[in-house]
């Protein structure tokens, strides 16, 4: 079921499948909801499915005004409030982690489990940077086309305003992570865009969170093994902590 929802002057698309807890996905950047399909969609066979298209991607229009990380936290948050109508089980993947991340941390009552896949605390966590110039790939483009209300002739607005948003952020520290009260899963590729390093220092900042390396996976894991990636995910989120027999981390 397809819908849309007025959000503090965004006009938000959203799906919504299966019935349950509440659990919303959040895209990557320069992405749609359709990050999820083949994977974790197959959640809504155990939970009610929120997968929402933020400001200027996929089938929601863009607005005046920058695209910032900060700016889709709180229309997630209004999203939580008003659609969702409480707390739910978050998962970001890629710039849609960051988006979780700045959520949990503004208003942790609206986020019960919290699910990181391939998403980084600070800008400096890519393996590979960014310069924002050169072409995007035409697939990128065409897929933008494909549902955009504004139509393929608005890419290069939101393109640019991605790129700065991108230049920007995040910039939150390991001090930052410490703010985190949800149980958190953190995942990634083991040849992920987001270098292994940061994503330890992500797993160890967040005091209640484990960690999931999927094998022989890049920052697609989640197209490259579905199975194994919503497998994870669906263990994380239904499942209790199981006693570990030789604890070092979580010894306290």
């Amino acid at each position: 079921m397809a819908e849309y929802s007025e959000i503090d002057g965004v006009r938000t698309w959203y799906d919504e499948h299966g019935s349950g807890e509440p659990v919303v996905l959040l895209h990557g950047g320069f992405s749609d909801s359709r990050d999820f399909h083949g994977n974790l969609d197959a959640l809504a066979d155990g939970f009610r499915v929120l997968s929402p298209d933020r400001r200027g991607h996929g089938h929601t229009p863009d607005v005046e005004g920058p695209i910032t990380l900060e700016l889709m936290a709180e229309d997630t948050i209004g999203f939580l409030s008003t659609v969702v109508g409480g707390p739910a089980h978050l998962v970001g993947y890629s710039d849609g982690a960051a988006v979780a991340l700045l959520v949990a941390l503004r208003r942790p009552d609206l986020v019960r489990r919290l699910v990181l896949v391939s998403g980084v605390f600070h800008r400096d966590g890519f393996a590979v940077s960014f310069d924002g110039d050169g072409e995007m790939p035409q697939d990128v483009v065409d897929s933008y086309g494909e549902v955009s209300p504004d139509g393929i002739e608005h890419f290069p607005v939101v393109a640019e305003k991605m790129a700065r948003c991108s230049a920007a952020g995040p910039t939150l520290t390991a001090a930052d992570l410490g703010g985190v009260g949800s149980r958190t899963l953190v995942m990634t590729g083991d040849d992920d865009l987001v270098a292994l390093e940061h994503t330890l220092a992500l797993y160890r900042g967040v005091a209640e969170s484990e960690l999931a390396v999927v094998p022989g996976t890049s920052h697609l894991l989640l197209v490259e093994k579905p199975a194994v990636g919503t497998g994870i995910v669906r263990d994380f989120l239904t499942c209790d902590p199981v006693p570990t027999m030789l604890p070092l981390r979580r010894s306290s």
